[in-house]
C-alpha cells in the first residue's frame, strides 16, 4: 500500500475536525485559515478540499468558495433508505457464498466491538462508530460484488458524518446495539438469510430514527 501523501494527511485532518464537531456544517473553509490551522501550504489544502467534495464532506462551488457540507434530514433519510436496500442484496449474497474466512472476519469485528463496549474506562463514541462501520463492512464482504460494496461503504461514510454530528449534540449509544449485532452475527452464521436481513434492516432503521430525532431537535432549537 502506498504511503499517504501530504494531501491525504490534510484530508484526514479536515475530516476528523468535521466528525469531531470542530468544523461545523455550512462553516466557510478559507484556505488562508486552513494553512494556519494545519501548518501546511495552500496547494495540499486546495487538493484536499477537492477530494473531500467528492466524498461530500465539503461543498466546493466555483466563484463561491468552499464550506463544510450541510446537514439535511432529507439526505439523511435517503442515505439510510439506500443503505438498507443495498445491505439486503449484499448480505444475501454473502451468506450464500459460505466463505469461512468471511465468517472469521465477522467474528473478529464483533469481538472488537464487544471489547470496546465492555471497556472499564467507558466507550469512546468515535471509536465505537468506527468499529460499527468495520463490522457492517465485514458482514457484506463475502458478497462478491465489489462495486456494490464500494457504494455501501460510501453510504456508511456519509452517514458517519451525520452520526458524529448527532453524537456531538446529545445522541447516546444504545446498550441494545451490541445485542443487535450479536443477534445479526448469529443469524448470519446460522445461514438464516431472511431473519438476518430483517434484523439488520430493523437495526439500521432504528439508527436512522435516533439520528434523525437529535438533528431535528437541534434544528428546532436553532
Amino acid at each position: 500500500m502506498p504511503s499517504p501523501t501530504l494531501t491525504d494527511k490534510v484530508s484526514e485532518m479536515i475530516v476528523q475536525d468535521i466528525l469531531n464537531g470542530l468544523l461545523q456544517p455550512d462553516e466557510k473553509l478559507v484556505v488562508a485559515d486552513l494553512k494556519q490551522r494545519y501548518n501546511v501550504g495552500a496547494s495540499p489544502i486546495r487538493e484536499a478540499l477537492v477530494q473531500l467534495s467528492w466524498s461530500k464532506h465539503v461543498n466546493l462551488q466555483p466563484q463561491k468558495g468552499c464550506s463544510v457540507a450541510s446537514i439535511s434530514l432529507d439526505e439523511l433519510n435517503d442515505l439510510y433508505q439506500s443503505l438498507r436496500f443495498v445491505s439486503a442484496v449484499l448480505l444475501k449474497q454473502a451468506i450464500e457464498s459460505e466463505d469461512e474466512s468471511w465468517e472469521l472476519a465477522i467474528l473478529t469485528c464483533y469481538h472488537k466491538l464487544s471489547r470496546l463496549h465492555h471497556a472499564k474506562e467507558g466507550v469512546d463514541s468515535r471509536e465505537w462508530e468506527e468499529r460499527q462501520h468495520q463490522f457492517l463492512i465485514a458482514l457484506m464482504e463475502g458478497s462478491q460484488s465489489p462495486n456494490m460494496l464500494d457504494f455501501f461503504n460510501t453510504l456508511l461514510t456519509q452517514i458517519k458524518r451525520y452520526r458524529c454530528y448527532a453524537l456531538t449534540n446529545g445522541l447516546t449509544q444504545m446498550s441494545s446495539t451490541l445485542d443487535d449485532y450479536e443477534i445479526i452475527m448469529k443469524l448470519v452464521l446460522a445461514k438464516d438469510t431472511k431473519q438476518a436481513i430483517k434484523k439488520l434492516d430493523e437495526h439500521l432503521d432504528l439508527n436512522r430514527q435516533q439520528t434523525h430525532a437529535v438533528i431535528e431537535q437541534q434544528a428546532a432549537a436553532a
